[in-house]
Order: C-alpha cells, then sequence, then structure tokens
C-alpha cells in the first residue's frame, strides 16, 4: 500500500485524523483499526448475511459507478472482483468491528470498504491503488448502504432460510394431524376438562398457526425489500449521479435473486427503519406460536405416569444426572428459549426504531443483530423440532380416549334432552360417585320418563361424533 510501512508485526496507515498502527496480516485500514480500538464492547461481529450484503452492494456499485464514468473499469473490476470474494466468506475474518459502535454502522461500511479496496489493489499493476472512499464508497454513504445491507441480508434470511424451515414444520405437524384424526381425547380449557377433540384436530390448529406466520412474513417483505441505496447522507442522493440507485438495486437484486425495490420515499427510508420494526413483530408472533406449541406437546406428553400422557415424544437423550431412566422433552424446551430471546430481540428492534433521530436512526447494527439473529434462530429451532420432535410423535390413543369418555364435560349434548341445569346435576354426580356420564343418567331415571332412549344416549355420548358439529 501506497500509504502504509511496515512496523514489525503492524503497519502504519493513515486517514483523515492521522496515522494509526494496524496489525500488519490485516486487510483492514486506519478506520477499522480505530473502531476495534474505541468498541471493545461484546465480542460480537456482524452476522455473516449481513457482511455479505454489504459486498454484494459494493460490487454492484462498483460496476454501475464504471458505466457511469465515477470510476474507470479496471478499478470497478477490481473492486467487483474482491467483494465478490468477501461476499462468499473468504475475508469474514477481517471484519474485527464490534456490533456495539457507532449508530449508523459507519465503522462496519468503513471496514467493507477498507478490506475490498485492500483486496483490490493487490489485484491492480503496481502503483495504481483503490481508495477506501473514494473508489470503494463512491456515489454512496455509510447512511444509506449500512440500513440497505440490513435489509437485504433480512430478506435474504427470510425468503431462503425461514419461510422454508417454517414450511418444513407445518408439513411436519399436517402429517401427524392426518395420521391422529380419530386419536379423539378430553379438550381443554382453562386447563380444565372440556368437550372432546381429536388429536389431530389440535395439530391442524398448530399447523395452521405456522402457515399464518408464514403468510404474516410474506406480508412484511414488500417492506422489508425497500432499500435506501441513493439517498447517500440524508435522503437527498448528494454525490449521486442519475441513475445510480435504481441501477445499482437492479444488479443486487440479480445478483442476489431477491425481490428488492428502491425506497418509494428515501427520507422515511433514511429516518426510519419501520419495515426492521413491522418484520421483527412478525417474528415475534411466530415465536408466540412456537411457545403454545411447544408448551402443549410438553403437558400433553407429561408423565409417564403422573402427567397426562397423551402422547408419546422420541427420546433422545437421558433427562437427568441423578434419577435413572428419566427423560425429558429437550428439543421443545429448545424451542421455548429461542421464542424467549426471540420476543427479548423484538423489544430491542422496537426500542433501536424509535431511535430515529430526523434524518437518521443511530441504532442501525444492535437492530442488524437482533434481527437476523430471530430469523436464524427461528429456521433452526422450526427444523428440529419438526424433525426430532413431531416426525416422532405417537399417540397413546387409548388413554386419550378413556380421559374424553370420563370428563363430564360430555354431558354436554345432553342438554337438548334434559337441560342443562339437570345435565350439571348428572356431571356432578358422575365426579362425586365416580361413575360414567352413561351410569349415572341411566340410574336416575331420565330413559323411563321418557327424556331421551337408550340410542339417543349412546348417540349422544359418541365422543368421536362430539368432535364435529
Amino acid at each position: 500500500m501506497n500509504d502504509s510501512e511496515q512496523a514489525g508485526d503492524f503497519r502504519i496507515e493513515h486517514d483523515s485524523m492521522g496515522e494509526v498502527r494496524v496489525p500488519a496480516h490485516a486487510k483492514w485500514r486506519a478506520q477499522t483499526q480505530r473502531a476495534v480500538e474505541n468498541f471493545p464492547v461484546s465480542g460480537q461481529r456482524l452476522e455473516r448475511a449481513h457482511i455479505e450484503a454489504l459486498a454484494r452492494i459494493k460490487a454492484a456499485a462498483a460496476r454501475v459507478n464504471a458505466g457511469l464514468g465515477v470510476i474507470d473499469g479496471d478499478r470497478a473490476e477490481a473492486i467487483a472482483s474482491a467483494a465478490e470474494e468477501v461476499a462468499k466468506g473468504r475475508w469474514d475474518a477481517h471484519f474485527p468491528v464490534d456490533v456495539f459502535q457507532t449508530g449508523s454502522g459507519t465503522s462496519s461500511n468503513m471496514n467493507t470498504n477498507e478490506v475490498i479496496a485492500t483486496l483490490a489493489t493487490e489485484r491492480l499493476p503496481e502503483g495504481r491503488e483503490v481508495h477506501p472512499n473514494d473508489h470503494v464508497n463512491a456515489s454512496q454513504s455509510s447512511n444509506d448502504v449500512f440500513p440497505s445491507s440490513i435489509h437485504i441480508a433480512a430478506t435474504g434470511a427470510v425468503t431462503r432460510d425461514l419461510v422454508p424451515a417454517l414450511e418444513h414444520l407445518a408439513a411436519s405437524l399436517e402429517r401427524k394431524s392426518a395420521e391422529f384424526a380419530k386419536v379423539v381425547k378430553s379438550g381443554r380449557t382453562h386447563l380444565m376438562d372440556a368437550t372432546p377433540v381429536t388429536l389431530g384436530q389440535e395439530f391442524g390448529g398448530y399447523a395452521a398457526q405456522v402457515r399464518y406466520g408464514i403468510e404474516r412474513l410474506r406480508a412484511a417483505l414488500p417492506r422489508l425489500a425497500e432499500l435506501p441505496l441513493g439517498g447517500t447522507a440524508v435522503g437527498t442522493g448528494i454525490n449521486t449521479p442519475a441513475g445510480f440507485s435504481a441501477a445499482v438495486i437492479a444488479e443486487v437484486a440479480r445478483t442476489t435473486g431477491l425481490p428488492l425495490t428502491e425506497a418509494r420515499d428515501h427520507f422515511e427510508a433514511q429516518g426510519a427503519r419501520d419495515g426492521l420494526v413491522e418484520t421483527s413483530g412478525q417474528l415475534r408472533t411466530i415465536a408466540v406460536s412456537l411457545t403454545k406449541i411447544a408448551n402443549d406437546l410438553r403437558w400433553m406428553a407429561s408423565g409417564p405416569r403422573t402427567g397426562l400422557a397423551e402422547i408419546n415424544l422420541p427420546d433422545l437423550q437421558p433427562g437427568s444426572s441423578i434419577m435413572p431412566g428419566k427423560v425429558n422433552p429437550v428439543i421443545p424446551e429448545a424451542v421455548l428459549m429461542v421464542a424467549a430471546q426471540v420476543t427479548g430481540n423484538d423489544t430491542t428492534v422496537a426500542v433501536a426504531g424509535a431511535a430515529g433521530n430526523f434524518e437518521l436512526n443511530v441504532m442501525l447494527p444492535v437492530m442488524a443483530k437482533n434481527l437476523l439473529e430471530s430469523v436464524r434462530l427461528l429456521a433452526n429451532a422450526s427444523r428440529l423440532l419438526a424433525d426430532r420432535t413431531v416426525d416422532g410423535i405417537t399417540a397413546n390413543a387409548e388413554r386419550a380416549r378413556e380421559y374424553a369418555e370420563s370428563s363430564p364435560s360430555v354431558v354436554t349434548p345432553l342438554n337438548k334432552y334434559i337441560g342443562y341445569e339437570e345435565a350439571a346435576k348428572v356431571a356432578k354426580r358422575s365426579l362425586a360417585e365416580r361413575k360414567t356420564i352413561r351410569e349415572v343418567v341411566l340410574e336416575s331415571g331420565y330413559v323411563e320418563r321418557g327424556d331421551l332412549t337408550v340410542e339417543q344416549l349412546d348417540e349422544a355420548l359418541d365422543v368421536l361424533r362430539m368432535t364435529h358439529p
């Protein structure tokens, strides 16, 4: 590099503020090094998908800038080639900046610019240099690049990872719904006995929750896929040549295969991150759905002797270091922890989203971290739940039916024959004397009085029939 000199295990780099010592092996330069020293906060770096998105923007911008005469073709090709290597993950070790950094993500944008500039310079004849600001960042600002990269990474993660994972889980639940269509069991409301349902109906409800989550995500995608690229510093597009925005976004869409579009209003897109907040809210809803499903599975599998034991979950690992033979619902528990994390992440995204002051949100990196983490966790947990739990569930059909038939709530269809108050008396006597509803009805003289026939009684107490209108 023209502006560096070796100094043992370090070299000296220069930026507008002066000299900085940078590790000799590093592909980054002065501004990245300042950020490394300024933000030793969490040890957490940008997500892999986020680095890729930044690199995709730089490659596309270089090609468009060359076409518009902003930079020469050789430099543009060197930048694009280097950026493509970064996008593929070859240089991830050279992105050391902490997530908790400057709120605009400028440090990570400059980290990207510097790494690509170094790699691109190595591709050019000696004496020619690629500058991180003048060439790699040409026609751009951190203020439009960094938020765009979040939207690109999140759009890709939702469409390629989370939606397919949720579809996989929904299909698994739907197969169980069909398998358990005739397994009748007691319904429960308020955790108390209710009229019968089938296990298949319950699993069908779980599948519908997951399907609706997919619908919610897809409904949010048009806003998530809008990019503020071209707005540069404050949304006005200063220092951007005509046609740059549309061309760069089209190029990124082409290389990623994502449905990306230019922001309809660059001032909204620059100052607010409502598309990310909306998407995070949908992720939270999915987390709530998975919480309900995982808890129901744990309840139904509880036991084996002192719980409900209506279903069996696959045995995956020993459940206790002291109690031999104990097996726990470990995957549902992991899913519950993921759901808790996603709920917390959504709170962070909401608070961060409210930090848009005038023309810029200044909590972008933490929004990126939490949103992308939520997508990744939900995708992984959904596949695990399907493959290592739902697919292996079996039903204890006899026990489930016994619960249904012994529940006092099966008296409900008798309302039309003997009335609500008489039916309540039957239910209470059934519980007190530990007899079935049928036994109490026959003993109480309702048939003899002509309130109903034995045939009507048997039909009314058919628990499988009760699961349909």
